[in-house]
């Protein structure tokens, strides 16, 4: 039955820009399309406020969602799962002077 319920509901695919609000997280996604008059390839971005509701989602995953019944004012998605999670880097510390040990 829950297969059934998710076949009408548009599925996006985006990365996560911002996640300081509480179980809630915005999903930018990126549409490529042909200009119908000039034939040249644009790029348009649309920001989407998705439902989070264990706050899993962290900045640079990319996720799928699904389109769901109101929950806020904004929020009209539903986190459906992460496909890709950021890998955080290593900050290092710079050296100062050189490296032959001697102050």
């Amino acid at each position: 039955m829950e297969a059934k319920r998710d076949v009408n509901k548009k599925k996006i695919t985006g990365i996560v820009v911002k996640d300081r609000m509480d179980k809630t997280i915005v999903v930018e996604v990126e549409k490529v399309f042909q200009h119908p008059k000039y034939h040249k390839y644009l790029k348009r971005k649309k920001r989407y406020k998705v439902h989070d509701e264990k706050n899993v989602c962290k900045l640079g995953d990319m996720v799928s969602i699904i389109e769901a019944r109101p929950i806020s004012k904004d929020k009209r998605w539903l986190l459906k799962e992460i496909l890709k999670k950021e890998e955080p880097f290593l900050v290092q510390k710079e050296v100062v002077g050189d490296d032959t040990g001697e102050i």
